[in-house]
């Protein structure tokens, strides 16, 4: 792939924003659908659209665990969901009949039984590239791996090692990172394009990606699914920032969002690779198309109930998220019409949807 010649401009009052929260991977809801299931528990890697409360302890600026988030939670009940309900890996463990939501790791009042059933070690900010969580001093994937390798060591007291080998064989692990590695680093920051072409950057990530594949498969667990990016020209802050003036119609970036399916391309022939290179019938590496589902929802928004799919319904719309998505922020009176929550992350509603999308994808992990 040539390098490109387009230029991704953000102002510096909208870095501090980027600089956490994008990427959402995705999947979503489909509750009171649960089936028989042979998945023990789901453990969840990546950043801020898996990430269920981790940077809540965290001393990071990048959280949501105050209104208007959470406001179609559980007794509208902020947790650190960067949405007003609950995330898709919520709902896939609803879907596999472990749980109605899956919490972070970083909660230490967790019981046996929900450490048994799946956590999240995900941080909102991270993502592949070293010099990406950095940004917001959010946990990268490196550290999230040391976190399981204390889950798995926390589990063997209390279950033997033997018990705890297998329940970590027998279950599901989703990863989701990549779009802060674009979208918040290498367009955003002089950095990595001194250094890297658009394509070398993508190769670049897909070599820690594999170092973080390896070190995840050396904790045990067999079945592994992996999301792709999503349309990344088309996230709200990405439209503002990118906006020609005040009367240019709200559209995606073709440049960025051509970017993402470059990288999906790339992405889908390295699992490939590592699944031929496995040599155990059990494991098994699944690819997520976040892209196709997430781009038919939003650019064909009443296809689905949607009134909007360019804004976020908190603030403005154009550019809010974590604290600017505040107490005080003006709100649209029903957020299942909007596809983003803030000017980043979906709505339940839209996970709920993505979900739909995507369960023979889910299914491929039984």
């Amino acid at each position: 792939m040539a390098e490109e010649n387009f230029s991704y401009k953000i102002s510096p009052s909208l870095l501090l924003f980027l600089s956490l929260f994008l990427s959402f991977p995705s999947l979503s809801p489909a509750h009171n659908q649960q089936q028989s299931h042979s998945i023990t528990a789901i453990f969840v890697f990546g950043d801020s659209t898996v990430d269920p409360g981790n940077n809540n302890y965290v001393p990071t600026l990048f959280r949501s665990n105050f209104p208007p988030y959470g406001r179609d939670y559980t007794r509208q009940r902020p947790t650190g969901r960067f949405t007003n309900g609950r995330l898709l890996t919520d709902f896939v463990a609803s879907y596999m009949g472990l749980k109605d939501a899956i919490p972070p790791y970083l909660d230490k009042s967790l019981s046996l039984e929900e450490l048994m059933t799946g956590v999240s070690f995900a941080s909102a900010g991270s993502g592949y590239d070293p010099l990406t969580p950095k940004l917001g001093e959010v946990i990268d994937l490196p550290k999230q791996l040391d976190y399981f390798r204390e889950y798995k060591k926390r589990l063997e007291l209390m279950i033997g090692k033997k018990r705890a080998d297998d329940h970590i064989q027998r279950s599901a692990v989703i990863v989701s990172a990549g779009t802060n590695d674009f979208v918040v680093n290498y367009f955003a920051l002089p950095f990595r394009k001194q250094k890297y072409t658009v394509e070398e950057y993508q190769y670049f990530l897909l070599l820690k990606f594999g170092e973080f594949i390896q070190g995840l498969r050396d904790l045990g667990p067999w079945k592994i699914a992996v999301a792709g990016l999503p349309p990344m020209g088309c996230l709200p802050i990405v439209i503002t920032a990118n906006r020609g003036g005040p009367f240019q119609k709200r559209a995606c970036v073709d440049a960025l969002n051509s970017v993402a399916q470059d990288y999906n391309r790339k992405l889908q022939d390295e699992l490939g690779a590592i699944q031929k290179r496995c040599g155990n019938e059990g494991c098994r590496f699944v690819y997520v198309d976040i892209y196709g589902p997430t781009a038919d929802m939003i650019l064909r928004p009443a296809k689905f109930g949607f009134e909007d799919s360019t804004d976020g319904c908190c603030g403005t719309g154009l550019f809010e998220a974590s604290f600017l998505c505040s107490p005080k922020s003006p709100m649209c009176p029903d957020a299942s019409k909007y596809v983003f929550f803030d000017s980043i992350h979906p709505t339940e509603r839209a996970y709920y949807i993505l979900f739909n999308a995507l369960r023979d994808t889910v299914d491929l992990l039984e």
